[in-house]
């Protein structure tokens, strides 16, 4: 079957912060690989052998498949029929209204379908709303019998992708036993351990993952702000339960919580629910309302109208170049309104033209906020005032 194709896998999506890493890993194991995108400035990128956004560890895999012409990148469509495996990785935000977008996934598949062959596998990578999987399957059955599917969810950290693509499990969903054989297959060039569910099984597993995650921040940052309010140290309060102590040893610190997957991720399940996912409410509403407690606690302690107000980070986590869903914007907005002036600074975010370099954020503020424990702040050594959440500084989280 394969002999009829040109590539092993086109990843649909191939230019961005899941597609990427996962074309590299395969064409690191030896696969024929197409990066399909229709992101040309990606492409181009991509193909010049440099990546689109920060990812440690992938340059040297990146130009060794460039090298051996086992990865090419595309914004010409029709590479999708010449592969054997087409794998679909596109967003799937919420919108406005904090409703998940379910037909964003079988909407690319239906654009596609004229590019689809018999023998195909087609692999669904996004994280999608509970039910996307049937609704692809019932889409492929009407029109492309012959075309198998699987859901095969992502599970990587933001830079991270090059250990843990060949390290973590690898959860595979299909409805018969060809498509699973298949995708197992081809997930197992990359991993040794494979793990079989039901597509609504792996669905719900992947929504799970992240709103686990989601809640066990909201769960550090509201304890953040009792102790706080009571005038007390999180941070010492943390270390006391989690040194020597197993049953402790997952509590977070504190901090922002954010990011294109945690907080979108637990939105879906609550919208599945219809509502009734309290504890994902709760969670989103200590998270995200964590900027506007700082602020408060920073007007009750400065004259923050008269004050310059320097936010330190504005990526959404620690060594990223990624601000998609960043709570620092939320910061800077709420500040905005707050304070006579805002200014911010990244040494990794180079698509916000508001940025100004560290030395004069220090130079000029009045007081600090580290927005995103970048290493690179580690040893600020500033006269005034420091808002540190995550007690990157080591000096205590308290405002």
């Amino acid at each position: 079957m394969a002999d009829q194709f040109d590539f092993d896998v086109c990843v649909v999506g191939g230019g961005g912060h899941v597609g990427f890493p996962l074309s590299v890993a395969f064409a690191s194991r030896g696969l024929r690989v197409a990066v399909y995108d229709v992101n040309a400035a990606a492409v181009e990128t991509i193909a010049a052998g440099r990546a689109p956004f920060l990812e440690p560890g992938v340059h040297a895999p990146l130009a060794d498949a460039l090298a051996s012409d086992r990865l090419v990148a595309t914004t010409d469509r029709e590479v999708v029929r010449r592969a054997e495996h087409v794998v679909i990785v596109v967003g799937t935000p919420v919108d406005q209204y904090l409703s998940p977008d379910p037909e964003a996934v079988p909407r690319v598949v239906g654009e596609l379908e004229d590019l689809l062959v018999a023998g195909q596998l087609v692999v669904l990578r996004s994280t999608v709303f509970p039910g996307v999987t049937r609704r692809v399957e019932q889409l492929l059955a009407g029109s492309h019998p012959e075309v198998d599917l699987a859901f095969c969810p992502e599970r990587i950290a933001e830079g991270r992708a090059m250990t843990e693509l060949f390290t973590l499990p690898q959860l595979v969903a299909a409805r018969s036993d060809r498509p699973m054989q298949r995708a197992a297959a081809l997930f197992g060039k990359l991993t040794d351990t494979i793990i079989e569910l039901a597509p609504e099984e792996a669905e719900l597993a992947k929504l799970f993952t992240n709103s686990w995650r989601y809640i066990k921040f909201a769960a550090a940052n509201q304890y953040y702000m009792i102790a706080n309010d009571l005038g007390l140290d999180f941070a010492r309060i943390r270390d006391a339960m989690t040194t020597g102590y197993p049953r402790s040893a997952d509590l977070p610190g504190a901090g922002f919580a954010a990011g294109p997957c945690l907080f979108k991720d637990t939105m879906q399940l609550a919208s599945v629910t219809g509502g009734a996912f309290a504890l994902g409410h709760s969670a989103m509403l200590v998270n995200e309302g964590l900027p506007d407690y700082l602020v408060r606690g920073m007007e009750q302690r400065h004259d923050l109208p008269a004050l310059t107000v320097g936010i330190l980070g504005m990526a959404f986590k620690a060594e990223s170049d990624d601000r998609r869903s960043s709570l620092s914007y939320r910061l800077k907005r709420v500040l905005s309104f707050r304070a006579g002036r805002v200014l911010t600074t990244d040494p990794y975010v180079a698509d916000d033209p508001d940025l100004l370099p560290l030395d004069r954020v220090l130079a000029e503020a009045d007081l600090l906020v580290i927005g995103a424990p970048h290493a690179a702040y580690q040893d600020l050594e500033s006269a005034v005032p420091v808002v540190d959440v995550w007690n990157l500084l080591g000096a205590g989280s308290a405002l």
